[in-house]
């Protein structure tokens, strides 16, 4: 399972190390059973834009790093 980032490209994605991420749940088990979300505020996970869900921009995947809610890291 991964993220879906409110981003068009892995560029923008980087630009806005800092701040809040901008994502969409994924996690079945988390939106309709209570299990764990994929994002975490501390942490690492994978996101992604998928084109052809959300429309616009470009297909990528990144690794993730998030320290106290905010952006600290994108591989």
């Amino acid at each position: 399972m991964m993220l879906l980032t409110g981003y068009t490209s892995k560029k923008e994605l980087k630009e806005c190390i800092g701040q809040p991420l901008q994502y969409e749940e994924t996690s079945f088990h988390y939106l309709y059973y209570g299990g764990e979300p994929e994002y975490k505020a501390n942490g690492s996970f994978v996101g992604a834009r998928r084109p052809h869900l959300l429309g616009g921009g470009r297909e990528f995947f990144a690794k993730i790093t998030m320290k106290n809610n905010l952006i600290s890291k994108v591989e």
